[in-house]
This record gives C-alpha cells, structure tokens and sequence, in this order.
C-alpha cells in the first residue's frame, strides 16, 4: 500500500467508525495533516467537546490524552501507550504526598500550602491539587493563575515544572525556590520563598542552552529567538520572546 493508498484508507476508516483524529503541534507533518483537530494540549481538550464523534484517536502523550477524557468523559480516547512524558513522569502520588510532608518539616502546615500543577501532569496529580483546592494551569495561563493564587496568602507548591515555576517567579519579582525531594530536613528557603517548585522538567527543553542561542545570534545577527518558558531560566533570560507553542505560532 503506497502513501495516496494509506491516507484514503485512514479517511475510510475515520467516516466508517466515526473516529475523530487529534494531534498536538509536536506532531510529525504527516500526522498533523490527517487530523481534524490540531493544536496546545488545552486547546485540543476544549476543541474535542465540541466534536459529535464517540472515538477520539489522539496522536499526542499521555497526560494529554487523559486531560481530553477528563473533560470529555463520555467519548472513548485511545492513543499509545508508548506516548508518555518524561516531566509528567518525574512526579507521582507518592512524591507529591512526601512534597507536603517536607515543607511541613520546615514549618509550613499543610493548610499554608496551595499546590498548582501544571497541566503536563497526571490525571492523579491533577486531582490531588484539586483536593487541597488548588488548580490547574497552562503555560499560557500560568502567571495570571499564580498571581490569583498568590491573593490567597498561602505558600505556592507548583508542580511538576521548576523551569515554569521559576520563570513566571522571575518575570513577577516573586523568590522561588526549588524542593529537593531527597531531602527531608527543614530548609528556611521554603518558609521564604513565595513560590516552591517541584524539582520536574522536561527532558527536551532542557537541551536548549545560553550557548546554542549565542551560536545563532553570532551566524545570522538579525535572528530573533523564541522559547517555551519549559527552557531553563538562563535561556529564557536571553529570548527575544517566551510563550507557549500557541504564542509561539502566533510570533512567528
């Protein structure tokens, strides 16, 4: 079966089983161009609710997945389990749970405490936030949900992404700090800090480096350079722009 071949069986396929395919921006460009929803892992859980399709084929990982099934609980989402996340993985119940029991070492009750989790992030951690009242937040969204949330007096535990925490920290002239979760014994940076961040990341951004955006600068002089608040802060220090991959587009 050649290409042309493949795609009008893929086309088949969706119109018989009434499948509806999503994929996010990181898509290879002949996964993106079959589906019929694209975009940020928000936007593709929101776009889904409107879809009438029962099946959701979703090309994208895990976390996302899940968060297209948490807001849309009736359709049936399937996607491989190959696809996973290595920052949504760094963190699990059980590291959460001893999060809140280090900064309680320090002296922060666990009512002080006001946990926000990125949305690249288990379903499970998802819900532990939700039972302490805390909530969830995009890359897009994050600094407008943590400055709300700040409004709250309490401590701020945000979850799973040192990078995002440290960066929207920075740019509102807010102390973070980061949470060693091998380390039990009571820290005064935590009771001064604004915003604690769980030591998380993702594997892929932290490959960009101060080096790499002077390379290109000195290569090409009117370069402008674009990145996810995912980088470390060092690189986001010396962006033209940081925004989330919706953002980004839009830049470019």
């Amino acid at each position: 079966m050649d290409r042309e071949e493949l795609i009008r069986e893929i086309e088949r396929l969706k119109r018989d089983l009434d499948v509806i395919v999503v994929a996010h921006y990181y898509q290879k460009d002949e996964v993106f161009q079959l589906a019929d929803i694209t975009g940020d892992s928000l936007e593709l859980a929101k776009k889904t609710i409107e879809s009438p399709n029962e099946f959701v084929v979703f090309c994208g990982v895990g976390f996302m997945g899940e968060s297209v099934k948490v807001l849309n609980p009736k359709k049936r989402v399937l996607m491989p389990k190959v696809a996973c996340c290595s920052m949504a993985k760094m963190i699990d119940g059980n590291y959460f749970d001893k999060s809140i029991e280090i900064l309680e070492n320090s002296g922060i009750s666990k009512d002080e405490i006001l946990p926000i989790t990125y949305i690249n992030s288990s379903a499970e951690i998802k819900a532990k936030v939700g039972e302490m009242g805390g909530t969830v937040c995009t890359s897009s969204n994050a600094e407008n949900i943590i400055s709300k949330a700040l409004k709250s007096g309490k401590k701020i535990l945000f979850v799973p992404d040192r990078c995002l925490g440290q960066n929207i920290a920075n740019k509102m002239k807010l102390k973070s700090t980061i949470l060693d979760i091998f380390d039990e014994a009571p820290k005064e940076e935590y009771r001064e800090a604004n915003i604690i961040c769980y030591d998380g990341f993702c594997s892929v951004h932290q490959l960009f480096s101060v080096d790499d955006i002077d390379f290109y600068r000195e290569k090409y002089p009117d370069i402008l350079v674009a990145v996810h608040p995912e980088c470390d802060p060092a690189v986001v220090e010396k962006a033209d722009f940081v925004g989330s991959t919706s953002q980004i587009i839009k830049f470019v």
